[in-house]
């Protein structure tokens, strides 16, 4: 194989790549862009903690709470463990806290008009 042909074959596969990451990082967002799901998580994001907690930061019914909690588990975001007959929730990283933080530092700068800066 030539190096031409070599370097066509890796530039095609990281296209794949990129593409497929922008496919999961778009399904990401999408289940950000939902109110609830961001209020859990933002919640999360201070520590772990149990359904009736969460029910109460984010001012969410239950059974949505719920709901939502297992549509961010099955996508991979948060995990879940019993403590005794508690189910407590968490972040499976600290990418997703700052994800959400940068997200709300963003509506920040919506709704106080602040000044745009790195």
């Amino acid at each position: 194989m030539s190096t031409g042909a070599h370097m066509a074959g890796a530039h095609d596969a990281q296209r794949h790549e990129d593409g497929e990451r922008l496919e999961v990082a778009a399904s990401v967002l999408a289940l950000l862009a939902d109110r609830t799901r961001l209020a859990l998580l933002h919640e999360l994001g201070r520590g772990e903690a149990d359904v009736t907690t969460l029910t109460e930061a984010c001012g969410a019914a239950r059974p949505s709470v719920s709901q939502h909690l297992a549509k961010l588990r099955l996508a991979g975001l948060v995990t879940n463990r019993k403590d005794g007959r508690r189910v407590v929730y968490s972040l499976r990283h600290g990418h997703l806290r700052r994800l959400v933080d940068e997200a709300l530092n963003v509506a920040d700068h919506q709704i106080g008009a602040l000044p745009p800066h790195d």
